[in-house]
C-alpha cells in the first residue's frame, strides 16, 4: 500500500488537497507553504510545475505559474525545494503539470528523481491512460510513483473503468469540463455526474476538484467522494504575500475555513 493509500484510508473525515504552484507567489515560498498546509492539517498536497502552456488551468493559476517562472523557478530548483520539504512533513506529495516538462526531463530521470525527492504521485492530464499504460507504466512501477489520472462528465463508464483499473491512489474527478477556477457553484448536473461515477463502486476513491473554493462547496463535493481539491481559490489567497509570517497567518485562516467554515 502506497503513501496516498494510507493516508485516504485512515480517514474519518473528508480529505483536503490543498494545491498551489511551485515559487509563487515568492521564489522561496515552497518549503514554507508545504509546511504550513501540513501543520495546518491539509491531508494532500498538490505542487504546481509551473509552464508556459498549462492548458488546463484557468486564468489565477496560469497567472501564478507565468510569476513563479519570473520568479525563476525550475524543475531542479522545485525538485530541490521538494527533497527539504519532504525532510520535514510526512503529508503525501503529490507534483501536478505536463507531457512535455517529463518529456524536456527525460521521462527516466524525472521519475527517479519523483522518487528521490519523496513524491507520492504525478497529476498529468495530457497524459493519455493508453500512452501510460504503453510507454511509461513499468517506469512509474519502477520508481513507485502513483499515476492520478483525470475524469470529466464525458468520460465513458468503459474509459472510467479503464483508468480505475490503471490506477492504485485516487481518481481526479473534474467537476465541470471548463478550466480550472471557473465553476462557481454546484449544480444540480454536476451532482447527478458525481453519483454516477459514485454508483460505480470503484476500486480506487475520488476527488474531486475544479470550482471547490469554500467550506460549503467543499462539504457538498464530500458527500459523493473521499474528499476535494481546492486550487485557485487558495492561490487567490496566497496572492501578493511577501512575508513568511503572514503566509502562514493566511494559509491557517484558509485552511480552517475551508475546514470547519469559521
Amino acid at each position: 500500500m502506497n503513501k496516498i493509500n494510507r493516508t485516504l484510508k485512515a480517514l474519518t473525515k473528508p480529505a483536503l488537497n490543498i494545491y498551489f504552484t511551485a515559487g509563487f507567489p515568492q521564489l522561496q515560498h515552497t518549503v514554507p507553504i508545504i509546511e504550513s498546509l501540513a501543520s495546518n492539517g491539509v491531508d494532500l498536497i498538490e505542487i504546481g510545475m509551473p509552464y508556459s502552456d498549462p492548458m488546463a488551468d484557468g486564468p489565477t493559476i496560469q497567472q501564478s505559474s507565468s510569476v513563479a517562472l519570473r520568479n525563476g523557478m525550475t524543475l531542479d530548483l522545485l525538485f530541490e525545494q521538494v527533497s527539504e520539504a519532504g525532510k520535514k512533513v510526512d503529508v503525501p506529495l503529490l507534483l501536478m503539470g505536463y507531457l512535455n516538462q517529463m518529456m524536456q526531463y527525460g521521462e527516466e530521470n524525472f521519475l527517479r528523481k519523483c522518487q528521490q525527492v519523496g513524491i507520492s504521485g504525478l497529476i498529468i492530464p495530457d497524459l493519455p491512460p493508453e500512452l501510460y499504460e504503453e510507454q511509461y507504466r513499468e517506469l512509474f512501477e519502477q520508481q513507485e510513483v502513483e499515476i492520478i489520472f483525470l475524469i470529466t462528465p464525458q468520460t465513458s463508464e468503459e474509459r472510467v473503468r479503464k483508468i480505475d483499473s490503471l490506477s492504485n491512489s485516487f481518481i481526479y474527478v473534474v467537476s465541470d469540463s471548463s478550466i480550472t477556477g471557473q465553476t462557481k457553484n454546484i449544480s444540480t448536473a454536476q451532482i447527478e455526474y458525481f453519483q454516477r461515477i459514485q454508483k460505480m463502486n470503484l476500486h480506487n476513491p475520488t476527488l474531486i476538484g475544479f470550482g471547490i473554493s469554500n467550506h460549503e462547496s467543499f462539504m457538498q463535493a464530500s458527500k459523493y467522494a473521499a474528499g476535494a481539491i481546492i486550487g485557485s481559490a487558495f492561490i487567490k489567497q496566497i496572492s501578493g504575500i511577501t512575508s513568511e509570517a503572514e503566509l502562514d497567518g493566511r494559509i491557517r485562516q484558509f485552511v480552517t475555513g475551508i475546514k470547519s467554515g469559521e
